[in-house]
């Protein structure tokens, strides 16, 4: 069963070395600058030697070429030299993302909590660096999941506290931090792009942006354009999902108008397709996400879909302006 698609279109190196390897472009031809990425859960839910290769030469197959791989579980069972080594031979520029678990929560009032979230972000920025990513982003401030209650003040300082220790740590190796605001379901600590910044603000170091997710601010923001805007020039990382999961096109999320934005702000940093399937996504995070439909099963189609309208729309309204 595949949904209606829219008519429009081995040993580790050193973190340095392996930026270097991997910090590389795509021959493809693209009408745009930007690089254009495709989340690894879209082709495998799972990160061994197999799942990976599979995700690296879909991703590639597709037409993109940067891969983004989800730090989920514990680093240490994430192989980093075979992920950067795979990436490599299929010439593509990775990007890490994670989100915290109740267990690892930074703005919990539980310092034991705060203690795993903290040593969980610092052990996936190794990895990050190991792999050879540049940006590590997501839901790094609070747990990804359903609130009852308000953040606390006490919450957000331990959140802050953290977050600016990764930040100084992130920056002695070259990587950029993304926080991605999610909807009031996915966290109670930011929604929004300004909920974003306030944070950034408050942690101060340079190195920390903001990660939109067009998924997200269909929900919470007051528009796509406000959103961008609203961003000033924090916004480090973008990614481009549809209302309900599904094909790009198929929805009701504005795309025009977040990619009108983009160009009128000059966002130059990547642009990632993700979307979810409950017969790829890992069970717990089928859970978290509330994937509860099967909204695609070919991942091969549903990705080359996906480029090829992020390619139209955004060239569509380059002409338009």
């Amino acid at each position: 069963h595949k949904p209606l698609r829219p008519t429009s279109p081995e040993p580790r190196r050193s973190p340095k070395a392996a930026r270097r390897r991997l910090h590389v472009l795509s021959s493809l031809s693209r009408p745009f600058s930007n690089r254009l990425g495709v989340h690894a859960l879209v082709f495998t839910g799972s990160l061994g030697r197999e799942q990976v290769i599979k995700a690296a030469a879909g991703a590639s197959a597709a037409g993109f070429d940067t891969l983004e791989v989800p730090l989920m579980g514990r680093a240490a069972d994430v192989d980093a030299g075979m992920i950067a080594e795979v990436l490599a031979a299929h010439q593509l520029n990775p990007t890490c993302s994670l989100g915290l678990t109740d267990e690892t929560d930074i703005s919990s009032e539980n310092q034991d909590c705060v203690a795993r979230g903290e040593e969980t972000l610092l052990a996936a920025l190794d990895v990050a660096a190991s792999i050879g990513s540049q940006y590590l982003g997501g839901v790094l401030y609070s747990k990804l999941g359903r609130y009852d209650t308000k953040s606390t003040q006490r919450g957000r300082a331990n959140c802050v506290e953290v977050l600016r220790k990764l930040a100084q740590r992130a920056r002695k190796d070259g990587i950029q931090l993304g926080l991605e605001p999610c909807n009031r379901y996915e966290t109670n600590v930011l929604n929004t792009a300004g909920d974003a910044m306030k944070l950034i603000d408050e942690i101060g170091e340079e190195n920390v942006g903001v990660h939109l997710d067009a998924y997200h601010m269909h929900i919470e923001e007051k528009g796509m354009r406000t959103a961008v805007l609203d961003c000033k020039d924090r916004l480090v990382y973008v990614h481009i999902g549809e209302s309900h999961r599904g094909y790009l096109g198929t929805g009701n999320i504005d795309f025009r108008s977040l990619f009108a934005a983009l160009q009128e702000t000059e966002y130059s940093g990547p642009l990632t397709f993700e979307s979810f399937s409950a017969k790829v996504v890992d069970s717990k995070l089928t859970s978290a996400l509330a994937i509860w439909r099967e909204m695609w099963d070919d991942s091969a189609d549903l990705a080359t879909s996906a480029r090829q309208y992020i390619e139209k729309v955004w060239v569509d309204v380059e002409r338009s302006d």
